[in-house]
């Protein structure tokens, strides 16, 4: 087959590795600039590719599109491709044709990256052969081009779900389903939590469906709909202070690197899937206790002059913040901002009123979240760089506050991505951190 790659970043070359590798004609296009590494690794592949611009008519001309997650099916080229009849697929479809080995997918609003990883530790710590990709790691296809793993463990997004036509996971996880990316969705929610339930929709009875039952969204979907699966729900009520309990196995969280009742519920769904695939209670237990969180998710940077400063950068929504903020117990100096996906605050703002004692704002145009939140904290002041914001945070702050970065929004209007906007956040805090002992 000719198969056309839309984006050459980890989820574009992947699929083009995987698709040479089976013998098909491939060509790679991409509307920015190629990474260096991922030239480097097409052009020794014998890949052809472009960069800065599509070449509609070899588009057009191929069997079949692959196409990144993160372009959207409004695109007028991917809208083209399809109203001549040439098949848009995603990344996750595509790699599913070859890989073999038992698959676990995780998907919802919040916990996705935390949850992934935690499945995969506690796999490893029994002893079991896991691969790590998706949305967190290497991309799918990649994992299956190497096919030397026995179980794949995969955080997918909405966005990588979105292409999906016979993908089937043999245990799907559904944490939550939460107000989020709704510009990409015509601002409805219910074409949101379709997108999210695109993770079952081809499961069978003898795969296991893990869902949170406490969520409404989810509920309501699937008074619905059918899913085939097995179902297994997850819900608050298996949480007693810092003790977690699935099946006949309890948990004490207090030892583990996860605290607050939103990391409780993401221990709970990979506690289960463990279960599932029969690891042991001892190394389950040795796992939680071991694991060690992503950078940029509630990462303690330091404490500088008696005030800790916290990255959450991956909190990209409104959700997300209210877990943050929620974990809180010092007066909180709130760094929020950026891009909006038409945010709801709302859900946050009783949290703010209770807990946030100024509001830095971290972003290109932050007239909305001046306009929320004027009443309900005394202060609130705009910066546009992260060591801008730093710097204004500590200024407000006193021992024994804390300082969140937690912007409920998308990072694209002043960083590369969420990642950048973390990194340049914990480099400000080390900074004044050096800046404050030298004067010592």
């Amino acid at each position: 087959m000719k198969i056309a790659i839309l984006g050459a970043g980890e989820s574009g070359t992947g699929a083009a590795l995987l698709a040479k590798a089976r013998g098909h004609e491939v060509f790679v296009s991409d509307s920015g600039a190629v990474q260096e590494h991922y030239r480097q690794e097409l052009a020794a592949n014998g890949i052809p590719f472009e960069e800065g611009s599509h070449t509609w008519e070899r588009m057009l001309s191929a069997d079949e599109v692959v196409k990144s997650p993160g372009i959207p099916d409004k695109a007028p080229l991917v809208k083209a491709l399809r109203e001549n009849g040439v098949p848009v697929i995603s990344e996750i479809e595509f790699a599913s044709r070859y890989a073999a080995a038992f698959t676990i997918g995780i998907t919802g609003s919040n916990g996705k990256t935390t949850t992934t990883r935690l499945v995969w530790h506690l796999l490893q710590t029994a002893g079991l052969n896991a691969g790590l990709g998706g949305n967190v790691g290497y991309s799918f296809a990649r994992l299956a081009l190497e096919g030397k793993w026995d179980y794949y463990v995969l955080e997918l997004s909405s966005f990588q779900l979105d292409g999906v036509a016979q993908f089937r996971p043999d245990i799907a996880l559904l944490l939550n389903i939460t107000p989020d990316h709704l510009d990409r969705y015509d601002y409805r929610m219910e074409n949101y939590v379709a997108s999210k339930f695109r993770i079952a929709i081809n499961q069978r009875p003898e795969d296991i469906f893990i869902f949170n039952t406490d969520d409404p969204n989810i509920t309501a979907y699937m008074q619905q709909n059918r899913i085939a699966a097995r179902c297994i729900p997850i819900g608050e009520s298996a949480i007693e202070g810092t003790r977690i309990k699935a099946g006949a196995m309890t948990f004490d969280m207090s030892a583990t690197p996860l605290q607050g009742r939103h990391n409780y519920m993401n221990a709970l769904f990979a506690v289960q899937t463990a279960q599932a695939l029969g690891v042991s209670e001892a190394a389950i237990r040795e796992g939680l206790n071991s694991f060690v969180n992503v950078p940029h998710r509630m990462e303690l940077v330091g404490e500088v002059a008696g005030v800790r400063y916290i990255n959450d950068s991956k909190a990209t929504n409104v959700d997300a913040v209210f877990y943050a903020l929620d974990a809180m117990t010092t007066p909180v100096v709130w760094v929020v901002g950026g891009q909006d996906k038409g945010n709801d605050y709302e859900p946050v703002q009783q949290l703010v009123r209770d807990k946030v004692k100024a509001i830095v704002c971290l972003g290109a145009d932050n007239r909305k979240i001046v306009e929320v939140f004027r009443n309900d904290v005394p202060r609130i002041e705009e910066t546009q760089s992260a060591e801008a914001a730093v710097r204004v945070a500590a200024s407000l702050a006193e021992p024994g506050d804390t300082v969140l970065l937690s912007p409920a929004c998308a990072s694209f209007d002043l960083f590369r991505n969420y990642e950048d906007r973390g990194d340049q956040f914990r480099e400000a805090v080390l900074k004044i951190k050096q800046e404050t002992e030298a004067t010592k």
